[in-house]
């Protein structure tokens, strides 16, 4: 895949409120699936949805614990430019 399309599909994975809500939340370490949308407050397939398009681009990352799915972070350079960017938004 060429370079500057990887990197716009990763930006489109970032172009959703919810989406930067899950980052920021894995931000601090792996979550499983039912601890983000309670926290983020928002329903079970809602989240879902969103986790897969952060996973298939790459974003995020999972594996099974049992019956229960744990995410964090693939590319940790998305937390620096979410970091950045909440520098510069007022």
């Amino acid at each position: 895949m060429e370079r500057e399309t990887k990197i716009a599909d990763i930006l489109k994975a970032l172009a959703h409120p919810t989406r930067v809500k899950i980052v920021k939340y894995l931000s601090d370490g792996e979550k499983c699936v039912k601890d983000i949308w309670q926290e983020l407050n928002v329903p079970q397939p809602t989240v879902s949805q969103h986790i897969n398009i952060l996973k298939n681009a790459g974003v995020i990352s999972f594996r099974k614990d049992g019956v229960k799915t744990c995410y964090r972070i693939e590319l940790p350079v998305v937390v620096k430019i979410l970091k950045l960017l909440e520098e510069e938004v007022k």
